[in-house]
């Protein structure tokens, strides 16, 4: 408690982390308050009636940051950025231009890189918002819209994801943390009083023994998040002995930390993306005139939407992006090259090449424990869904999930904040 207030002291105190803070404060007032003005032609009761039946929304609702469930002007929240960022890293790998650009042409290549992502979000925007405007039209949640009414709502929609992809950046750019992953997160806050409450008004005595035992699995896994997360393989560096003239430098033996989970909760984030945009066309495809169409979605649609079919590829796509998140994140041969160049080694380890592949191994081994971790995490949540039959479930351990380790992320940079304006 002691170190919490010392801390608030000297956030206050500091003009530069304070301005930092209150800007990070005020976007995210912003956000929510866009997240409030609705479209026009919404039937509330049967908007609220069709989120409260489908654990697909509730999961897409998480992107959105609570838009989607109102309907607002930023109802696509950053899913179209995200959705735009994984295929691009995913076309690093198949188009050796951009790996270049990405890896090797430093802050101005990764800025050209950003930008493509921003340009391909626009029309995976476009697409997204057409695709919910149908599913709700045919749901009755929207009333009937002529084609001038429709390319209205689409533009409006576009515009709040260019919108909230902006004050994401901002966030980043100018504040303390990631900016997409914050307002993911408040999106989750700001429906937690809405989600208490309705705990509240549904309580029964019999679910006693049932709430004890989610809020006992919810410490559990949070307190196995916050160990993930904080955990650390130490790899032993030495640093070689240099004369110079009567002194005596180096010497000194030091160790490497990395990190068991490199990626922290982008692999959920990512993961989420791959499974509900299918999910989201899919949808849409179902509701239309055309009948080859209607029957390949609907198959499609009960593919996925199979509680086995859906945990095993949810895992996996956790565990795999894991790895590809810390392969893109993590450079061993930038690692290994700044420490021959400081006249550091790994003992036993020769210099260059030996050391990047000593790394590289490392790394692999402990993302390992990292990567099985998340994944046994997220599909966790649904297991006791499908034990309990309590819907919520689901979208609520994913929530869980994200918020400790942004939590946990945004603790640790404001640390280093701290720490920087101390030295």
């Amino acid at each position: 408690m002691q170190t919490f207030i010392t801390k608030l002291k000297l956030i206050s105190s500091d003009s530069i982390l304070r301005k930092k803070i209150l800007f990070l404060l005020g976007f995210l007032i912003l956000f929510r308050f866009l997240a409030t003005i609705p479209i026009p032609g919404i039937d509330t009761s049967s908007l609220d009636q069709f989120f409260s039946s489908n654990q697909f929304l509730g999961l897409i609702n998480l992107f959105s940051g609570g838009g989607l469930s109102g309907l607002s002007i930023i109802m696509l929240g950053v899913g179209p950025y995200i959705t735009a960022s994984i295929i691009m890293q995913l076309m690093t790998v198949m188009i050796p231009r951009l790996k270049e650009m990405y890896h090797e042409e430093g802050e101005a290549g990764k800025k050209k890189f950003s930008q493509y992502s921003r340009l391909l979000t626009v029309p995976l925007a476009a697409l997204q918002g057409f695709a919910f405007l149908a599913l709700f039209q045919n749901q009755g949640v929207i009333g009937s819209l002529s084609a001038f009414e429709t390319i209205s709502n689409v533009a409006v929609v576009v515009a709040g994801a260019v919108l909230i992809m902006w004050i994401g950046e901002l966030i980043t750019e100018f504040s303390i943390g990631n900016g997409v992953s914050l307002l993911i997160f408040a999106g989750i806050v700001a429906g937690l009083p809405s989600a208490v409450s309705q705990l509240v008004f549904t309580f029964e005595p019999s679910q006693i023994p049932l709430y004890i035992g989610f809020v006992i699995a919810a410490i559990l896994i949070t307190l196995g998040i916050v160990i993930v997360t904080e955990a650390e393989r130490p790899v032993p560096i030495t640093y070689a002995k240099r004369v110079r003239g009567m002194k005596v430098y180096g010497g000194i033996s030091t160790y490497l930390p990395l990190r068991i989970n490199q990626a922290g909760v982008m692999p959920i984030i990512f993961a989420l993306s791959i499974i509900l945009f299918p999910q989201m066309i899919f949808n849409f495809l179902a509701n239309v005139s055309n009948a080859t169409f209607q029957s390949v979605s609907s198959f499609v649609l009960r593919f996925l939407e199979n509680g086995w079919f859906y945990s095993i590829f949810y895992f996996l796509l956790v565990f795999v992006f894991t790895y590809f998140y810390t392969a893109i994140t993590f450079d061993p041969h930038a690692i290994s090259k700044n420490l021959q160049q400081n006249g550091a080694f790994i003992p036993g380890v020769r210099p260059g090449q030996s050391t990047e592949e000593h790394i590289s191994k490392t790394v692999t081994r402990i993302t390992f424990v990292g990567a099985l971790f998340l994944g046994i995490v997220a599909v966790l949540p649904i297991a006791m869904q499908a034990i309990t039959g309590i819907q919520a479930l689901a979208v609520g351990g994913t929530s869980l999930l994200i918020v400790v380790a942004v939590l946990i992320d945004l603790v640790k940079r404001v640390d280093a904040q701290i720490a920087m304006r101390e030295y």
